[in-house]
């Protein structure tokens, strides 16, 4: 049996472990040369932590405000975009305290599954990427975050995770190397951390080693259906026949979807990030600076990285170093001593999240095909969910009973 994964970051990578190890015959297609992809920048966490989707109250008037703002983490650029305005009107509807108490379960659960996988494969020969599970920290400045860090914690616990709230100089004993300019912390002792770059290393060498066959360069440009089956997938280059196809395509499968016949309610969230060797800046355990949304996370023994924003924009416009300069803000403020110069735009990574209208992703079978998965839209947790995204979506092609219920992430769901 063949299977087309249409897609080369984490998710499609994943879904190819645990396919071919369950004996389909894989090839992964991607546009790229699997180097560039949304999976390598990002903050390393793997974080059941993250339990309240994107689409959260408050979240649609806060980001009116930081609208004004050039250096804000979060800005939606005006458009006149049709798919913009779709996902929009339906994320402005998802984000209420109802759809967030339904999604807190099903992100824990998937999140968890991702982190014992990570951990499974650490067992196989050729993975080290560096993982820890040294737990997160939410650091916060003011007492409405203080306040609303009490019910965090509270609610964490109910959901069963590791969470304890800090003083300032609890957190302070934690990380002697750094001042620190805050009101506390939560402590999310059950999260872990690793290095994505050496992850998809470690999955670029190992799934060609089991026969997967990994093809860069190749964009699709058709999809050839017959009784209600996708038969071959379309390139430039070829034409690949196939007894099953998985989209996991990121912050392009809206359009991927529209070749589907399936409206996929998603736009492209731009995120930016900066990594140090060798640096003089030293952190302990990873950390979010709350007020503005910026992550902090030692890495791989000798590294630090900082990110953050959510940039709602096009695929194709330029970079924005205001976006830059929001990040390094937002580490000053918090960490004072930490002065860090403006970097040249070469020296600044930035890709694309794929950002769901509820803040879910979209994990399922399409419901008009037998022969189609999609999974995408994971947002800013791609490389969290992306072990168990893998997991659920051999489940799925092999018809087997899924790890979780998945119910919540149907990919039609709007």
């Amino acid at each position: 049996m063949k299977c087309v994964i249409i897609g080369g970051g984490i998710i499609g990578l994943s879904s190819a472990l645990y396919l071919r190890q369950s004996g389909w015959e894989v090839t992964v297609l991607d546009k790229g040369d699997f180097s560039d992809n949304c999976s390598y920048g990002n903050a390393g966490y793997v974080c059941p932590s993250h339990f309240v989707p994107m689409a959260a109250p408050g979240i649609v008037k806060q980001g009116f405000k930081w609208m004004l703002d050039a250096e804000s983490p979060f800005y939606v650029k005006p458009r006149l975009s049709r798919e913009l305005i779709d996902w929009g009107m339906k994320f402005i509807r998802s984000a209420n305290a109802a759809h967030v108490e339904r999604s807190a379960i099903p992100l824990r659960d998937i999140a968890i599954l991702s982190k014992r996988m990570y951990e499974e494969w650490l067992q196989q020969p050729g993975f080290d990427f560096a993982y820890e599970q040294k737990g997160l920290l939410d650091l916060f400045q003011t007492q409405k975050n203080a306040e609303h860090a009490h019910h965090t914690v509270e609610k964490a616990q109910e959901l069963g995770l590791d969470t304890e709230y800090l003083t300032a100089e609890q957190v302070q004993a934690m990380e002697p190397q750094t001042r620190l300019n805050i009101l506390g912390a939560v402590y999310f002792k059950c999260d872990a951390h690793l290095y994505p770059n050496k992850l998809m290393h470690n999955l670029r060498q190992y799934l060609p080693a089991t026969g997967v066959q990994l093809v860069p360069g190749e964009e699709v440009t058709g999809i050839e259906q017959a009784n209600g089956k996708i038969t071959k997938v379309k390139t430039r280059r070829g034409i690949y026949e196939t007894d099953m196809v998985v989209v996991a395509t990121g912050s392009w499968s809206r359009g991927m979807a529209a070749r589907l016949n399936v409206n996929l309610p998603m736009v492209a969230g731009r995120g930016y990030s900066l990594t140090y060797e060798d640096a003089p800046y030293k952190m302990n355990h990873p950390a979010i600076l709350m007020e503005g949304r910026v992550a902090v996370t030692p890495m791989n023994g000798n590294k630090i990285r900082f990110g953050g924003t959510m940039e709602i924009t096009s695929l194709t416009a330029p970079p924005n170093m205001n976006r830059v300069k929001g990040i390094l803000r937002t580490v000053k403020n918090f960490l004072p001593d930490y002065d860090i110069p403006m970097p040249a735009k070469e020296q600044v990574w930035f890709g694309y999240r794929p950002c769901s209208a509820d803040g879910l992703p979209y994990i399922g079978r399409i419901k008009h095909l037998k022969n189609c998965i999609l999974a995408t839209g994971h947002s800013m947790l791609g490389l969290s969910l992306g072990a168990g995204t893998g997991k659920l979506v051999s489940e799925l092609a092999n018809e087997q009973p899924v790890s979780m219920d998945i119910r919540p992430f149907a990919p039609e769901r709007f």
